[in-house]
C-alpha cells in the first residue's frame, strides 16, 4: 500500500473563504470536510470501495462508516438484481453444506 499523497488545489472565491472564515472555518477544516465529502460521494457512486474512501477522508474504517451513517449514505446499497444473487449465493452454500 502507498503511503505517497499527492497535493490537488481546488480555487475558492475569496469572499466565500472570508465568509467561512468568519464562521470559524480556516484552510485545514476546509480541506479536511471537503475530502471527507470527496470520500462520501465516491463511495456513493461505487467508484472508491470502503476502506479506499476511508483513506481519502482521513478516517479508521469504523469512523468513515460512522461518517457515511450521520450523512444517511448507507454502508451497503446492493440492488435488488445483487441482492437477489448474493441470497442465491447463500441458499447454493448452504445446500451444499448439508449434503
Amino acid at each position: 500500500m502507498s503511503t505517497r499523497t499527492v497535493m490537488i488545489e481546488t480555487p475558492i472565491p475569496e469572499d466565500v473563504l472570508r465568509t467561512l472564515q468568519a464562521s470559524g472555518v480556516f484552510r485545514e477544516e476546509l480541506a479536511r470536510d471537503a475530502r471527507q465529502l470527496l470520500a462520501i460521494r465516491f463511495y456513493q457512486k461505487r467508484l472508491l470501495s470502503l476502506g479506499k474512501a476511508a483513506r481519502l477522508a482521513g478516517l479508521e474504517r469504523w469512523r468513515f462508516i460512522e461518517l457515511l451513517s450521520e450523512n444517511r449514505v448507507p454502508v451497503i446499497d446492493y440492488s435488488d438484481t445483487e441482492l437477489a444473487a448474493e441470497f442465491a449465493t447463500v441458499d447454493r452454500l448452504t445446500n451444499e453444506m448439508h449434503q
